[in-house]
């Protein structure tokens, strides 16, 4: 009996040298060579996206933190009865005929009582003098408490007004000395004289919750202007893409996938929506334009021009999450609930759409952070151009009327001359980002709330 595994080396070969599984040949190691270069490839591609994110996010921080806090300035405003009410009557009626300008020399002259009141030696020696120091809201924000409160006329009141864009630039680094020789609206003796009143604890920085409520503001008034009328608007732009997008986007989807025959015409409209959602934004406010507001004459900077023309870009990215998510489901759970005598319509929404409802929740979620992120569809129906100065006053008026977004108003911040509108518009960019990322936060969750396995 032989040994048939042993084989002898024929007459003139060499004897084969016995080699064992642990020892790597040439062949192994240049494979695993390549993959470990490929490991290294994938972690420097990591590294590198990782890089450029923390190089992003300190940008935006570093350049937009500074919208969060504000200089003010602490002064205690005589209220001159011969100028805010001639004939002594307190008729609101008289009291509101005086314009902010019969008020900017009364806060004038109160910056020029604190300056001589705490000793400040300056060679700004008049009243008028004082104008470069205090912001053009000042005057507003006084009116405004002389007609809340015309009992108070005659007295001396304690404001704490807003100090103008330049001075609020100093002291944030965005003004200096050398910069300030060549600008008309503030000289470096009115630098001198805020490192003073600093000193004293008239001029103090703080946070700016305003920023974050407040509207928007004119070209003069940079250091007033704020987010909150914006992010209002794109509230209610959010609210109608949600109401039009999630059961038009969902109902198109299930009828694509569980209802309609496979024929050349729903081939046709599943391509149609694939390119659909390839096209460029703008094209869509392009059609939003001639459609809603030139052919159906709706309101032009409205939140319900813009959320239908986002909604419009909206229903090809729901509409394809939600095909993805009802395919993922297996055909045994249609099957089996066909086979105890379900309709197809009861195994859709009994048991395919249950199972389906995460993925469709995640992509529209996702559907409506990209809405809420868009700017170049608002560019042509107007919502870049209008200033919101005002909070509509109530739900309708909150839809038809003209108002402005988030990224619209970022935009617009980012294109005025005013160094302080640039430093808002990054500081609407940390806002912006925020609602997105709460919105994917929210998605997360809801995916996980409502996952199910099979």
């Amino acid at each position: 009996m032989t040994d048939a595994s042993i084989q002898t080396p024929q007459p003139g070969q060499e004897p084969r040298r016995k080699s064992s599984l642990m020892t790597l040949d040439a062949r192994t190691k240049r494979r695993n060579a390549s993959e470990a270069r490929f490991r290294y490839y994938g972690m420097a591609a990591v590294g590198a996206g990782v890089l450029f994110l923390v190089v992003l996010l300190t940008a935006i921080l570093s350049n937009g933190v500074g919208a969060f806090q504000q200089t003010f300035m602490t002064v205690e405003v005589y209220l001159d009865p011969a100028k805010l009410d001639k004939k002594g009557a307190r008729n609101i009626d008289d009291i509101k005929k005086v314009s902010t300008f019969g008020y900017t020399p009364l806060i004038q002259q109160a910056v020029f009582d604190e300056i001589e009141a705490n000793g400040i030696e300056t060679p700004l020696a008049k009243r008028k003098d004082m104008k470069a120091l205090i912001s053009a809201s000042a005057a507003a924000q006084v009116r405004d408490y002389v007609i809340a409160n015309p009992s108070q006329i005659g007295e001396r009141v304690s404001f704490q007004v807003l100090s103008s864009s330049r001075v609020d630039g100093y002291l944030k680094g965005r003004v200096t000395r050398e910069s300030v020789a060549r600008d008309k609206n503030i000289k470096a003796v009115h630098l001198d004289l805020v490192d003073e009143l600093k000193d004293a604890g008239i001029v103090v920085k703080k946070f700016n919750m305003s920023f974050i409520t407040g509207s928007d503001a004119s070209e003069s008034r940079a250091e007033q202007a704020g987010m909150g009328v914006s992010i209002l608007g794109s509230f209610f732009m959010t609210l109608v893409v949600l109401a039009m997008a999630l059961p038009i986007g969902v109902a198109a989807s299930i009828y694509l996938e569980e209802f309609a025959p496979q024929n050349r015409w729903t081939d046709l409209i599943e391509v149609n929506i694939s390119n659909l959602a390839a096209v460029p934004s703008i094209v869509f406010g392009i059609l939003g334009l001639a459609v809603f507001i030139q052919f159906a004459h709706l309101p032009q900077s409205a939140p319900l021009v813009g959320g239908l023309v986002l909604t419009l870009m909206t229903l090809p990215t729901i509409i394809i999450s939600t095909r993805a998510s009802l395919k993922s489901v297996p055909p045994s759970i249609r099957d089996a609930a066909l086979g105890i005598g379900a309709s197809k319509m009861q195994a859709v929404f009994h048991h395919v759409l249950p199972l389906a409802m995460p993925g469709i929740l995640t992509g529209t979620i996702i559907g409506l952070a990209q809405a809420l992120g868009e700017t170049a569809p608002l560019l042509l129906i107007g919502m870049v151009g209008y200033i919101a100065t005002n909070y509509p006053s109530g739900i309708g008026s909150g839809f038809m009327d003209p108002n402005s977004a988030m990224p619209a108003q970022i935009y617009e911040w980012a294109k005025r001359a005013d160094p302080a509108y640039y430093e808002r518009a990054w500081g609407g960019i940390i806002i912006l980002l925020v609602f997105l990322l709460t919105m994917n936060i929210i998605a997360i969750i809801l995916r996980r709330r409502f996952e199910r396995r099979w």
